[in-house]
């Protein structure tokens, strides 16, 4: 049994992976400001510090006695980088730096896993995208969590921290808040269609995503804390199957049992045509099984849907 730190832990991805933590016997440790996240979120037994990733103080206390660390808090939401710049760059960025340093300066070499996003790759060339793919982020977080991989580097090669970063594609699942600024078009649309209520559709809808359901993220989050590398490696966490919008709406429509109200809108500026990850270098290394299939993930999303509105 281990003691795990878990930075953004009472968010979507991050309770989900604390669920499995505890599941199988580990201490699970939380710091989290609950500027998104929920305690309600977090299973029994788990530790709560309620602080800023970005302070020294906070993290250094967190970090205190564990085992390992999965950094997952981040200001993931591409609005808020345009309109508070700054305040989601300290977040991402200088919040990453601190959880490393906090390591550092206790000389534990703990190791660090923590979430990068596909984001990384922008309007990539090549696609799919492999991990070799060059990185030419389009948004603030794509260009945060670039900066993280950088720093993970560093905390890795100068100062001895292993270090794994997962690019993940679009996560979706259970728990995921339809209402909130960072839900994606999954949670939106599992919400709205079964209510029968109208979902938009930007442009022709062919656009194309890479969606992986939270337990395969969560598989590929323990895998990566066993590894322990000293070349700071980062993989995709994605499925390698694309999905488009029309399609995505059309099959919740169906699991859902109700007509498809699709409101046509003009296409949005710069939105990347299309998103899907090369999953071979993840699966070989961390070891990963099979994707839970779309249908399957939707399902349970729906299911979770209609409990939580009773």
């Amino acid at each position: 049994m281990s003691t795990y730190l878990v930075t953004g832990g009472a968010g979507f991805i991050g309770s989900h992976l604390c669920e499995a933590l505890v599941a199988r016997g580990d201490t699970v440790r939380v710091l989290d400001d609950l500027s998104t996240g929920h305690r309600s979120n977090l299973p029994a037994g788990v530790s709560l510090i309620v602080g800023d990733v970005a302070d020294p103080t906070s993290v250094a206390e967190a970090m205190e006695g564990v085992d390992g660390c999965f950094h997952l808090a981040a200001i993931a939401s591409v609005e808020k980088g345009i309109t508070d710049w700054l305040g989601t760059h300290r977040v991402n960025i200088t919040g990453t730096i601190t959880v490393f340093d906090a390591i550092r300066r206790e000389g534990t070499h703990i190791p660090v896993v923590y979430a990068s996003s596909a984001a990384v790759y922008g309007d990539a060339a090549i696609v799919p995208i492999p991990e070799t793919e060059l990185c030419v982020p389009l948004s603030a977080y794509g260009a945060d969590k670039h900066g993280c991989e950088l720093h993970a580097r560093v905390a890795s090669h100068v100062h001895g921290i292993p270090t794994v970063g997962l690019r993940f594609f679009n996560v979706y699942g259970p728990r995921q808040d339809p209402k909130s600024p960072y839900s994606g078009v999954v949670s939106i649309f599992c919400e709205r269609i079964p209510a029968g209520a109208p979902v938009n559709i930007f442009g022709d809808g062919g656009q194309t995503r890479d969606f992986v359901y939270i337990t395969d993220v969560v598989g590929a989050l323990l895998a990566a804390m066993a590894v322990r590398p000293t070349d700071a490696p980062v993989f995709n966490v994605c499925t390698g199957v694309p999905t488009s919008v029309q399609a995505l709406a059309h099959l919740i429509a169906e699991l859902a049992g109700k007509p498809l109200d699709a409101r046509t809108q003009p296409p949005r500026a710069g939105e990347i045509r299309h998103s899907l990850g090369v999953p071979t270098l993840a699966d070989s290394v961390l070891g990963l099984p099979a994707r839970v299939p779309l249908r399957t993930g939707l399902a349970k999303v729906l299911e979770w849907i209609t409990g939580s509105a009773r």
